[in-house]
C-alpha cells in the first residue's frame, strides 16, 4: 500500500511509524499551499512547554493561491538562525543532539529558495535515521480530501495536524503509533512532538517506539 501525504516540516514520530506498514510514499504536489499545518512549521518541546517552530513563506496572506510545491520561503526574517538557536537551547544536552546536529545545520545553511525543497531534504534525512528506504513519488493529479485516492493509495493528507493550545494530533489513532519515551523535559510524556524529540532522546534506538 502506498501513503498519500503532504510534505511536512519535522513531522511528528507518528508520521514515520505509518510509513513502516508502506509499501512507498506519493507525497502531494498538485495541492495549494495551506497556512498554519505541519508543512511548515513543527512542535518542540521546551523549558518553558510546547513550542512551534514556523518556517515564514513569501507573502503568506495570499500563500493558499500557490502550489505548496511553488511556495518560496521568506528569507528576509532571520528564522534560520531562530530555529537552530532554539534547538540547541531545548535539546543541546540531549544524549544524541550531537549525533545528528551537523546534519541538520548542514540542510539549513543551503537555504533552499522552496519549501518543498527543504521539506524534501529533511524528510530524506529522517528516512534514513529510522533505515527506511521506501521509493518516493509525487503526485501528478489532485485529488480532493474526501473523494477516493487513487487506486493502491491510503490518503493521509493532513490526518496530523497541530492543533491550537495542544500538540496531540487529530487523528486517535495516531496516539498509538509512538510509544512513549522519557523526553528532556518533564514531568510526563508529551504526544505529538516533532520527530526530533526522538531522535534526540533515543537515537539509532528511535525505531524500537514506532508501533
Amino acid at each position: 500500500m502506498l501513503v498519500l501525504s503532504e510534505l511536512p516540516y519535522h513531522p511528528p514520530a507518528a508520521f514515520f511509524a505509518a510509513l513502516l506498514q508502506a509499501d512507498g510514499l506519493v507525497l502531494e504536489a498538485q495541492e495549494n499551499y495551506r497556512k498554519q499545518t505541519y508543512r511548515n512549521r513543527c512542535l518542540i518541546r521546551t523549558a518553558q512547554g510546547v513550542q512551534a517552530l514556523t518556517v515564514p513563506v513569501v507573502d503568506g496572506n495570499r500563500a493558499g493561491k500557490v502550489k505548496t510545491s511553488d511556495i518560496e520561503i521568506d528569507y528576509r526574517q532571520n528564522w534560520v538562525h531562530r530555529h537552530w538557536r532554539t534547538l540547541q537551547t531545548a535539546y543541546g544536552n540531549s544524549p544524541y543532539f550531537e549525533y545528528y546536529a551537523d546534519y541538520l545545520h548542514d540542510i539549513y545553511r543551503t537555504k533552499p529558495a522552496r519549501l518543498f525543497e527543504l521539506n524534501l531534504a529533511f524528510l530524506h534525512l529522517e528516512m534514513r535515521c529510522f533505515r527506511l528506504t521506501l521509493p518516493i513519488k509525487f503526485s501528478t493529479d489532485y485529488c480532493l480530501p474526501g473523494q477516493p485516492a487513487p487506486p493502491g493509495c491510503l490518503d493521509r493528507r493532513d490526518w496530523l495536524s497541530p492543533k491550537a493550545g495542544s500538540p496531540e494530533p487529530d487523528s486517535p489513532a495516531a496516539l498509538g503509533l509512538v510509544r512513549p519515551y522519557p523526553q528532556v523535559f518533564g514531568p510526563g510524556f508529551e504526544p505529538g512532538l516533532s520527530v526530533l524529540d526522538l531522535l534526540f532522546a533515543q537515537g539509532p534506538a528511535a525505531g524500537a517506539y514506532l508501533d
